[in-house]
């Protein structure tokens, strides 16, 4: 196990390095950037001189050639240092710190109302196949699935809004500081979110299902006779859950993309509000910086999956 692990940590190297090449020029290839945005005003009239421009370049290093500005910029990443955001001047550490433990919570929460309520539904399908419970629950999954999570986070919000009186968070409450009003904050963005992945999780959980069914063992175990019950409960779960824990870390790179439109949605202060905001003012170091951790993430998401196959099945060994 520990070999796997240190082999896949070594895979993962060349992969953020690749990601941070391809964030880092691209930013830089797209039209406009960050002194356009400071020195013109509204209707795109310049509004500092050329001088003026050429020494806000420099103090932002942006004069440099880009392959010294990219290894100074892996350099300090390497050293823990972030930078600091050309608007505001903070370090994208501090803001990442300020901000990284809401949007973490509402992942985390998403996941689980994503289990809580898609596993259920995609096994009362399976074991219901073609009957109406079977199609009532198919037609709900499709139904998710094709709502953007912009569009359903406003309406969880005036769902949430109208039933429990929530309102937008005025400040960002910790979970270790108050459990109670972090999830009464992050709550409504989760259930956004999860909904959303819960329709991906009953549909797969429901293929892999049917599929294990099939299987001579639980043939034999019917034979036995074996209640239903106790067949899915004992035999089928334990087999049908590897694809539904595949899909459940593959979606983390969707969750990432429903985070910034709910948090946007919902005004709440996490990464997702932090990256819509970089884009907006073209504040590159904070766009690299969090599209480097995303991916670090996403790699340490899958991961974790894959680890977490040995303990759903017994059989599966890396070593």
């Amino acid at each position: 196990m520990y070999k796997y692990i240190f082999r896949r940590t070594l895979i993962s190297i060349p992969t953020l390095i690749g990601v941070s090449i391809l964030i880092f020029f691209f930013m830089r290839i797209l039209p406009g950037d960050v002194v356009d945005a400071m020195v013109t005003d509204e209707t795109g009239a310049l509004v500092f001189t050329d001088e003026q421009v050429e020494s806000i370049e420099e103090s932002l290093g942006l004069n440099r050639p880009l392959h010294i500005q990219y290894l100074g910029w892996m350099k300090d990443v390497v050293t823990g240092d972030l930078g600091y955001s050309f608007w505001t001047k903070i370090s994208v550490g501090e803001h990442v710190r300020r901000r990284a433990p809401m949007t973490l919570e509402i992942a985390v929460l998403s996941l689980i109302i994503s289990w809580i309520i898609g596993l259920p539904v995609g096994i009362l399908a399976a074991i219901n196949r073609n009957s109406l419970r079977d199609y009532f629950s198919r037609g709900i999954v499709i139904l998710f699935l094709a709502i953007p999570s912009f569009y359903a986070a406003l309406g969880f919000l005036i769902f949430f809004v109208l039933v429990f009186t929530w309102r937008p968070p005025v400040e960002v409450i910790f979970f270790w500081q108050n459990p109670i009003q972090s999830l009464y904050v992050a709550l409504p963005a989760a259930v956004a979110i999860g909904t959303g992945m819960a329709a991906v999780v009953a549909r797969m959980a429901r293929s892999s299902i049917l599929e294990v069914i099939r299987e001579d063992y639980v043939r034999t175990a019917k034979s036995k006779g074996l209640t239903k019950r106790t067949i899915i409960n004992r035999h089928v779960l334990k087999n049908a859950l590897i694809p539904v824990v595949t899909i459940s870390g593959l979606q983390f790179g969707n969750l990432l993309s429903g985070v910034i439109a709910v948090e946007a949605a919902l005004s709440i202060p996490g990464l997702g509000v932090l990256l819509a905001q970089g884009l907006a003012d073209r504040d590159w170091m904070i766009i690299q910086n969090l599209v480097l951790i995303f991916a670090f993430l996403f790699i340490l998401i899958n991961l974790l999956v894959d680890i977490s196959y040995s303990l759903i099945d017994p059989r599966i060994r890396y070593d």
